[in-house]
């Protein structure tokens, strides 16, 4: 076989399709390359219980998993009473960004993660777009302590529109992305897919050279320019297939496999 890659992979749009399901192709080549010696890493902006459903459908039971955008790092021991442990969550001050946001986007939904639990959120938001059941609170509880991330969504309008209100407001001290629709995250300042993928490679001894990353959104854009072989899926934004090394097929036709069978 090569030498053991840090293959780290996002998981909506990429690993299962739109609708949130695994395909057996797809989850076959995961572990033919995990089974292979590879280092398998889910990196996405699910939260912890969003993402350890799909780490059990691909039977990854060891190793490092990413989650909300890089705020949080777990990794994955099934001596553990969870299964996980969480290495890093980096938190920040939401109040400053909530409130200029709720200006600039007075209806839209509110929710802040609360790690391992689910989510707190500003009213219902629209079923299954959320992991866990979510606690409608008030906005000030929201604002109240400090969170991994913080997430805005508006039903009613379109990507183009936050991306447009985002640089209008100007976000200081936060990072943020614009997600499929008008969703936005927002992690502290240099969070990210990359920068808790980066601490995952020093700790798993890989070299740079042998880091591959496969994304589908902007989220991704930071850890597809940071691997040594960054692809985006064919259902990406033009945007991240410019930033990408490569370009595969569509979800829907199973493009990570083709990605994967280079390894495996």
């Amino acid at each position: 076989m090569t030498s053991p890659h840090l293959v780290c992979l996002d998981i909506d749009g990429t690993t299962v399709d739109h609708d949130g399901h695994l395909h057996e192709p797809v989850r076959a080549a995961v572990r033919a390359v995990a089974d292979a010696g590879h280092h398998l890493t889910l990196a996405t902006g699910r939260a912890v219980i969003g993402t350890l459903p799909v780490l059990e459908a691909l039977g990854l039971s060891t190793g490092y998993a990413v989650c909300a955008n890089g705020a949080i790092t777990l990794r994955l021991d099934p001596a553990l009473l969870d299964g996980y442990e969480v290495l890093e969550a980096v938190t920040f001050d939401p109040a400053p960004a909530l409130r200029v946001l709720r200006a600039e986007f007075p209806t839209a939904l509110v929710a802040v993660e609360e790690i391992g639990v689910g989510f707190k959120v500003s009213a219902p938001f629209p079923d299954g777009e959320l992991d866990g059941t979510p606690q409608v609170v008030s906005f000030e509880e929201l604002m109240a302590h400090p969170v991994t991330r913080v997430t805005i969504r508006d039903p009613e309008g379109t990507d183009e529109d936050f991306l447009a209100g985002a640089e209008r407001i100007g976000l200081h001290g936060v990072e943020y992305a614009v997600g499929w629709s008008a969703w936005l995250d927002i992690t502290p300042e240099g969070v990210s897919k990359a920068a808790a993928l980066e601490t995952v490679r020093r700790r798993l001894g890989v070299e740079p050279r042998l880091t591959l990353a496969v994304g589908d959104q902007r989220n991704d854009l930071e850890m597809l320019r940071w691997a040594a072989r960054g692809v985006a899926m064919g259902n990406a934004p033009d945007e991240v297939k410019a930033a990408a090394d490569d370009v595969t097929g569509h979800v829907d036709e199973h493009g990570l496999v083709d990605v994967l069978r280079t390894l495996a």
